[in-house]
């Protein structure tokens, strides 16, 4: 399966606002709701009435250092051998997984989505592998399962990723459901930050320890083939970020929804091959001080 073929395009934040009355579904809602489930909310009024399609992300390849602990946590910095938690920047993720439909989009609750990361020195628990000091089979830092809510959404608290040889800096993300039309759908995707964002974490303790990274987006051909739909966009809070994303799933679509196990096959992450050039330039990201 070509897991670094583009499926669509993306679900963001700005697009939903576009599309949505957001301010009509707000009024009606019950106090204490936040403004991410009030957008979720209003979409899925909204798809009951609207001929708008739902768009999708780009799912890419699943790297060989995915491991099925299917451990349920939210906050998945601490070993559980030693409850030792991977010093880093805090990154909170809050991931809307959203069910695509020929109406428009509408949560997706029940599924399960696994995240798992490297840790600042580029270290991923569990495996070997080239420049992998971990234990294989014990080690479970920085992996974690979450079961999305009523509103479609998982949360998770983690650390702002190091880097390795070969790759630019990213989270890999699977969801796995039974709700699509063929039983069991699988999609497999990886999430990606902006590279001025990652050059100012970087040049700080623990991750300066590491060095320069040696790949940015644009050099990293999983990037090239979709990455630009699958940035993260971290907001600065308290001593580190919090990053709110949307997933729109098709499900569908038998193709993308088969399991997505390489068997390790190119290279940790998956293949860096060229894809041809990538977008243009981005804007710059704004300097943030912490």
């Amino acid at each position: 399966m070509n897991d670094d073929r583009l499926v669509g395009r993306m679900l963001g934040r700005r697009e939903l606002m576009r599309l949505l009355a957001i301010g009509s579904a707000a009024a009606a809602l019950p106090a204490g709701i936040s403004n991410w489930e009030t957008l979720l909310l209003a979409q899925s009024q909204k798809a009951a009435t609207s001929q708008q399609g739902c768009v999708v992300r780009p799912e890419v390849e699943e790297g060989p250092y995915f491991v099925d602990h299917q451990l349920n946590r939210s906050d998945i910095r601490v070993e559980p051998t030693t409850g030792v938690s991977s010093p880093g920047v805090p990154l909170t993720l809050e991931l809307a997984i959203l069910q695509a439909g020929t109406g428009g989009c509408g949560p997706l609750s029940g599924a399960t989505v696994d995240v798992w990361q490297c840790d600042a020195n580029g270290v991923y628990s569990g495996v070997s592998g080239p420049g992998q000091r971990s234990a294989p089979g014990t080690q479970k830092f920085l992996r974690g399962v979450q079961i999305t809510d009523s509103m479609g959404i998982a949360h998770f608290t983690t650390i702002y990723p190091g880097w390795y040889p070969g790759r630019t800096v990213h989270i890999h993300v699977k969801v796995r459901t039974t709700a699509a039309p063929t039983g069991a759908y699988e999609f497999t995707s990886q999430l990606f930050f902006d590279d001025a964002l990652t050059d100012q974490i970087h040049a700080k303790s623990p991750y300066s320890a590491r060095g320069r990274r040696t790949t940015t987006n644009q050099a990293d051909g999983i990037f090239r083939g979709g990455g630009s739909q699958l940035i993260l966009a971290p907001v600065k809070q308290n001593d580190g970020f919090t990053a709110k994303f949307g997933i729109g799933l098709d499900l569908s679509d038998a193709a993308v929804g088969r399991p997505d196990g390489n068997g390790g096959r190119g290279g940790p992450g998956g293949p860096g091959g060229g894809r041809g050039p990538g977008p243009g330039p981005r804007p710059p990201f704004p300097q943030i001080s912490f």
